[in-house]
């Protein structure tokens, strides 16, 4: 049985060959493509709205400089959050649940904030390793923690992705699978249990959304540091 509820986190194949590239393209396919008529569709009226609104969210506290990120960070943004909510659909697969996929995200792009900051201002980017007015017996220490919580920030993020949706993932089958066992003996009960569960549903399409949203904001905030 403990093997049955992992068994959703690996990765699907068909005839040896891996799927999980077919479910990270196939939320591209669900976007309108864009097209040059004054007047569109109500679905891609609401893909631009959204897109507007989620780069003015995450532009807002950058200067000039950071904007030339707003397709990058828009474009993961969308990404995952397509990616997070499809997962939640009976027989899908969710590539974020994969440690491996979330520090492939995380690594590149936190690397490449960093290497930004130290080309273009290295001295205040070092300086933050060294806050102001730290007493000489504890720079050497101090150094060392703000070395080690600046290295640690893309496993942080990865982590946070996939252990939330894997916490989520697991919680939904354990009720789903109390329901259907309880229904012969106990009605009343897997009724009761079966609210939870669409309470539970709701909880993780909230927990799906705002996590893609954290995952793009520390990463523009970690840009805003550098910039």
């Amino acid at each position: 049985m403990n093997l049955n509820f992992f068994d959703q986190f690996s990765s699907p194949s068909l005839l040896g060959i891996p799927l999980i590239l077919l479910a990270m393209t196939f939320p591209a396919i669900l976007l309108p493509s864009p097209n040059n008529r004054w007047i569109t569709s109500r679905l891609s009226t609401l893909q631009l709205w959204f897109i507007n609104l989620v780069t003015k969210q995450l532009m807002t506290p950058l200067n000039k400089k950071g904007h030339k990120w707003a397709l990058i960070l828009t474009s993961l943004m969308i990404f995952l959050l397509l990616i997070n909510l499809l997962g939640l659909l009976p027989y899908t697969f969710t590539p974020t649940t994969q440690l491996s996929m979330s520090l492939a995200l995380a690594f590149p792009l936190w690397l490449a904030t960093l290497l930004t900051g130290l080309r273009n201002q290295p001295t205040a980017s070092l300086g933050h390793l060294l806050p102001e007015g730290t007493p000489t017996p504890l720079i050497p220490a101090l150094i060392m923690i703000e070395t080690t919580s600046l290295l640690i920030r893309p496993l942080a993020l990865g982590v946070r992705l996939t252990a939330n949706l894997t916490a989520g993932h697991l919680l939904i089958q354990l009720i789903s699978t109390a329901t259907v066992a309880l229904l012969p003996t106990m009605p009343a009960v897997s009724l009761l249990t079966l609210l939870v569960l669409f309470l539970l549903t709701l909880l993780e399409v909230a927990v799906a959304m705002i996590q893609a949203y954290v995952f793009v904001l520390l990463l523009s905030l970690y840009l805003q540091e550098n910039i």
